[in-house]
């Protein structure tokens, strides 16, 4: 009776809403990922689901396109002058240690891009998350070249356990029991069971560290047993851990999260991951390397993205389903400016403090990391992505990237003419 009515509010909010919320994947996506916490949604009261999130946040699987496959980015080309000076013009007031680069694909002129600080490297955070996510879906498309289907219908089938890799973490994940209708969210414990969709989906919606070394980890063992993979146990697993060299799980690891970078002409000291995200996955399989971002290398993904070259089309388009920002909008994504719009979103941190000295959350006086990526789809046709970094000690920096989302906005869409009539791009299956 209860899932009755709730799929009779749900039909309500199609009729009267032209599209339909959930965390961080579309909730008609229930069906083809299996992402329990999705249906979860359908249970809701429609009423309070639509007053919780913002208009942008509310569209359909279908909804999510490729705005580039027609006229796919080869390079970035060089900073469009005009452009350069509007951004320049609101840059000054911010830190000297800003980057940011800006890369306007409005349908139906000519792409621009902008930049400050290409080369600058910054502790990338969560934003690395894009990196394993990318690693997952190459060893997907080596596991199965030839059959996509296959590809999602293992996500979704393949329940794995997260074991040792999985702790510690403080990012709660949902958890939502279908049959008994019961939500909860939690830290991730070693004894946790998901599927691999389930385990990708809180990577990036709920950035939970835990899941983002069960991910590579996931990456690392379908290099390693091949086609023999899909039938791997638990036992195997840690088997194969405990007995491999240190150095060759170190180098194996490297190359399964960094190799698709390279392959998409990302370069070493452009965008680098060198450590798992967890004490319990990095206790197993040793850094190497260190972890490195540059805004001029975060925009080659997401444009590379945005044309399904980030491994192929139908990776492109899962990875950018699962980038959709559909919960509580955070940072850079928190600009009012940004609410009828459909934002695809990663946001990282990382601080520290100076030894004896104490310092509060995100105000770090030794590093003080703020990251942020998005790809903005506004209702007038719009289209642009951002990459955003910055290392302002002793200041959190959250309220500069909502101030900068708005300005930026406000520069992108006073300098188009978009027709959004226009086509949204490649809805790639």
């Amino acid at each position: 009776m209860k899932m009755r009515l709730a799929l009779a509010l749900l039909i309500l909010v199609l009729l009267v809403y032209p599209s339909v919320p959930a965390d961080s994947y579309p909730i008609d996506g229930y069906e083809r990922s299996g992402i329990s916490r999705l249906q979860y949604l359908t249970t809701m009261d429609s009423s309070r689901l639509v007053r919780q999130l913002r208009p942008g946040a509310r569209h359909p699987l279908e909804y999510v396109r490729l705005n580039l496959m027609a006229k796919p980015v080869q390079e970035l080309p060089e900073p469009d002058e005009a452009l350069q000076k509007e951004l320049e013009d609101i840059l000054p007031i911010f830190h000297k240690s800003y980057s940011l680069a800006v890369y306007d694909m409005t349908p139906g002129r000519e792409p621009r891009y902008a930049v400050r600080n290409p080369d600058a490297g910054y502790q990338p955070g969560s934003v690395g998350k894009l990196a394993v996510a990318t690693a997952f879906f190459c060893e997907l498309e080596n596991l199965y070249v030839d059959d996509v289907g296959k590809r999602f219908d293992l996500m979704k089938k393949k329940v794995v356990k997260a074991g040792p890799f999985g702790v510690y973490d403080h990012h709660t994940i949902p958890r939502f029991d279908v049959e008994k209708e019961r939500y909860a969210r939690s830290r991730v414990n070693e004894g946790d069971e998901f599927t691999l969709y389930e385990w990708v989906d809180h990577m990036l919606s709920v950035s939970n560290n835990g899941a983002a070394s069960i991910v590579w980890r996931e990456a690392i063992l379908m290099r390693v047993f091949g086609d023999k993979y899909p039938e791997l146990t638990y036992e195997e697993m840690m088997d194969y851990f405990k007995k491999v060299p240190w150095a060759e799980k170190r180098d194996i690891a490297e190359d399964v999260v960094n190799g698709p970078l390279r392959d998409m002409g990302i370069e070493h000291e452009e965008w680098r991951l060198g450590t798992m995200f967890t004490r319990g996955a990095s206790g197993i399989v040793p850094p190497k390397g260190g972890s490195i971002g540059t805004v001029h290398g975060l925009m080659k993904w997401m444009t590379a993205l945005e044309s399904g070259k980030v491994i192929d089309a139908p990776s492109s388009l899962e990875i950018k389903r699962l980038m959709y920002m559909t919960d509580r909008r955070i940072r850079y994504a928190y600009s009012k400016s940004l609410d009828d719009a459909a934002v695809y979103f990663k946001s990282g941190s990382l601080y520290g403090c100076k030894p004896g000295t104490s310092c509060g959350k995100y105000r770090g006086n030794r590093m003080n990391y703020m990251n942020s990526i998005a790809i903005v789809e506004q209702p007038d046709g719009t289209r642009y992505a951002v990459a955003l970094m910055s290392n302002v000690l002793s200041r959190n920096s959250a309220y500069d990237h909502q101030l900068l989302a708005t300005r930026i906005d406000n520069v992108l869409r006073k300098t188009n003419n978009a027709d959004p009539s226009e086509s949204l791009g490649d809805g790639t299956e």
